[in-house]
């Protein structure tokens, strides 16, 4: 792991509570930033298989940067509502990440921050966040469409310790989260039914650490949601995360948090895609609480390309293997950058 600049004390130190349950014990030990200086924070990469960084982490370690050069005047800790961010490069898990925060706007109501993720002095991410405080306003929400309980569908978890595969063996071991997808996953062959729209429930996979605050708990959304999002751009034209040649990596990231929310609970994703064209693909996701409560709205366009693409006619129909893949088949796993 890459050494990072050694804190001049403990306040040097994001405070993010911890927890010795594996994988998400790594995962919060990821958002623990080392404190540069007013503005500055450094931080490490989880291990993945691909050497490059993925997007959720480098998103929820940005928007923590951000939040911590917000202002203490006494009106109460202004909450994260949106970001609106650019993967500009891939990031290398081996290198270290230094987080540069330009406070671009404290109102009385609203503070705004640009945060760009930083690797050999290049950009890999740049994002603007922005926050609030907590205020009364107009409410109206829509309603969260019915959906089978989570407990009663199958775990990619199980999948995983089922696939004798490298990626599958990884991803049982280091997924922080459980995904439960409503429809036929798409994992290892492409859907029987070619739609733009997908449901499922997502949660953590053990028990958070108490003291986790809602800023942390939107960062942790960040960091999840990040998995899944083009999936819909996979449903729709038949293909799965192991389609051979498959290159995909997120471009932008939109989110809105609209309502408290505890990613320790079972969430649920109504997903779609509203379009594809030119090798891009946009997914849009509404989030909802067990309650039905919308807690939050996430757009995200990433490269979605297929060998065949470049090539005219007729595309083939979905891919179905009858069988799980071998070690030697590829198999992306979801949103490696």
């Amino acid at each position: 792991m890459p050494q990072l600049p050694e804190a001049p004390d403990a306040a040097a130190v994001l405070d993010v509570p911890q927890t010795d349950a594996e994988p998400m014990a790594t995962v919060l030990s990821t958002l623990r930033l080392t404190r540069l200086g007013p503005d500055e924070f450094a931080g490490t990469s989880l291990p993945q298989l691909s050497g490059r960084i993925y997007g959720g982490q480098v998103l929820a370690q940005s928007v923590l940067a951000a939040a911590a050069t917000l202002p203490a005047d006494g009106d109460g800790q202004r909450q994260l509502h949106s970001v609106h961010g650019y993967f500009l490069r891939p990031g290398k898990v081996e290198l270290p990440i230094t987080f540069a925060v330009e406070r671009l706007h404290d109102g009385r109501s609203f503070s705004t921050r640009r945060t760009h993720a930083l690797q050999q002095g290049k950009p890999i991410l740049s994002l603007i966040s922005s926050y609030q405080e907590d205020q009364p306003g107009r409410e109206h929400a829509g309603a969260a469409p019915d959906a089978p309980d989570p407990e009663s569908l199958r775990s990619a978890l199980t999948l995983f310790d089922e696939v004798d595969h490298p990626v599958a063996k990884f991803m049982s071991s280091t997924a922080a989260f459980d995904i439960r997808h409503v429809e036929q996953d798409i994992y290892l062959r492409g859907a029987n039914e070619r739609t733009d729209a997908q449901m499922l429930w997502m949660r953590a996979r053990s028990p958070l650490p108490a003291g986790l605050t809602q800023l942390q708990h939107r960062a942790l959304l960040a960091y999840a949601c990040d998995q899944v999002l083009l999936e819909p751009v996979l449903r729709r034209h038949g293909l799965s995360w192991r389609t051979p040649g498959l290159s995909v990596a997120s471009l932008d990231h939109g989110m809105w948090w609209h309502r408290p929310l505890d990613v320790g609970q079972w969430l649920l994703y109504v997903q779609e895609s509203p379009s594809a064209q030119g090798g891009r693909g946009l997914g849009i996701a509404k989030v909802f609480d067990t309650a039905g409560t919308h807690v939050a709205t996430i757009a995200q366009e990433g490269m979605v390309r297929v060998p065949d693409d470049a090539e005219p006619g007729p595309r083939p129909a979905a891919e179905q293997p009858t069988s799980v893949p071998r070690p030697d088949e590829e198999w992306k796993r979801p949103s490696l950058r």
